[in-house]
């Protein structure tokens, strides 16, 4: 007779999906205006957070909906009275018992905001930061680059990079609209933004999915003389015929994976399209549990992992974590500095650069504390 799996004394007692939302929202590729935070709570009184970046009301479908079938089903059912230090038993019950509608996309962004708080909880219980559980210790801080949408302007997009280096940032990625409006803008941006770094920086660039495979090859030739740190996301998330092209045309390291959900997809990603950098957003990747074995997929191929986040502090803090605990990182970590977003600093701690560097927290779990007021304040639905 088989021995029953050792079980902590914790049970999960509640799941619940909380939407927040600034009062106004710019039609613009800034997914710091909302947030979905989940929130798990124990029968101890310990609670975990995580956060999906998603299409957030139909992600907290996925999370609070009913049991409709053994196929598929509400996240939420699956784990009520589960212990929650069984993070990759619920991760694997969690996606069987939504197989239908949750292979990938949403159900998978949903399901990582669930590992985030399940981790949470343990580092808690166990009095450990998530790194330590995971086996890191790789660095203890990380290097951040400042990740900003492109100014309306080329001469903006200057502007905006004087003040970053001003701020004693070491690296800056711009990204999105105005790129790819026309040949002529595309290349301004990309000048603009080093002209105002200068030629000691590093310089990323995010061109926001706008190209075709040939557009993209002749993009990456004009900026070449620029020497961005890398070229990020160019193409359409599932072609990967067309990364494989542009990957062999040019000398630039290109960049991608924030679109993809679970190892299979990155594995696509990384053999079809052959990019050089794989970047993992642990609030769709799948969370901690998923994050780690695309980690050792990358790791396999000789390809280093960066974060990506663009959200609240809780994705930076699991991202500390995750790249604290894996060896192939460039030791570099995105941290959002687009202005007027407000969300990200209200609902937490901000989490600051010190001397150019980041921290990785030792604290128990995430160790980034709530504020539960300042959630109900922008709670919405």
């Amino acid at each position: 007779m088989a021995p029953s799996p050792v079980s902590s004394d914790l049970k999960i007692t509640s799941v619940e999906a909380i939407y927040l939302r600034l009062p106004q929202v710019k039609e613009q590729c800034d997914s710091g205006q909302d947030a979905l935070i989940v929130k798990i709570t124990t029968d101890s009184g310990i609670t975990g957070y995580g956060e999906v970046d998603s299409n957030p009301m139909a992600a907290k479908g996925c999370i609070e909906g009913p049991f409709s079938h053994t196929a598929t089903t509400g996240l939420g059912h699956v784990l009520i009275g589960e212990d929650p230090l069984r993070t990759e038993y619920l991760w694997q019950k969690m996606y069987r018992a939504n197989i239908y509608s949750g292979r990938r996309g949403i159900a998978i962004h949903a399901m990582s905001g669930i590992d985030l708080a399940l981790w949470d909880i343990k580092g808690k219980a166990l009095g450990l930061p998530i790194w330590k559980l995971l086996g890191g210790g790789f660095h203890r801080e990380l290097r951040p680059y400042a990740s900003s949408l492109f100014g309306a302007t080329p001469a903006e997009t200057g502007d905006r990079a004087r003040r970053f280096a001003d701020q004693g940032f070491t690296a800056v990625k711009f990204g999105w609209d105005p790129m790819g409006k026309d040949a002529e803008t595309d290349v301004a941006l990309v000048r603009e933004a080093r002209a105002g770094l200068g030629d000691k920086l590093d310089l990323m660039i995010d061109a926001g999915l706008v190209f075709d495979a040939k557009t993209a090859i002749q993009r990456a030739k004009a900026f070449e003389q620029y020497n961005p740190f890398w070229f990020e996301e160019p193409l359409l998330p599932d072609d990967y015929q067309g990364y494989a092209k542009l990957s062999a045309a040019t000398s630039l390291r290109i960049a991608a994976g924030e679109e993809e959900s679970e190892r299979k997809s990155y594995i696509e990603l990384m053999d079809v399209g052959q990019i050089d950098v794989v970047q993992i957003d642990l609030t769709r990747c799948g969370g901690f549990t998923e994050a780690m074995k695309i980690a050792s997929l990358a790791a396999d191929r000789g390809l280093p992992v960066v974060n990506h986040g663009f959200t609240t502090y809780l994705n930076v803090a699991a991202a500390l974590h995750f790249l604290a605990s894996v060896p192939n990182t460039l030791g570099l970590l995105e941290f959002v500095v687009e202005e007027g977003t407000t969300l990200r600093h209200s609902i937490s701690e901000p989490i600051r650069a010190v001397d150019g560097m980041v921290r990785v927290p030792d604290a128990p779990g995430l160790g980034l504390e709530l504020k539960e007021k300042d959630i109900e304040r922008y709670r919405v639905g």
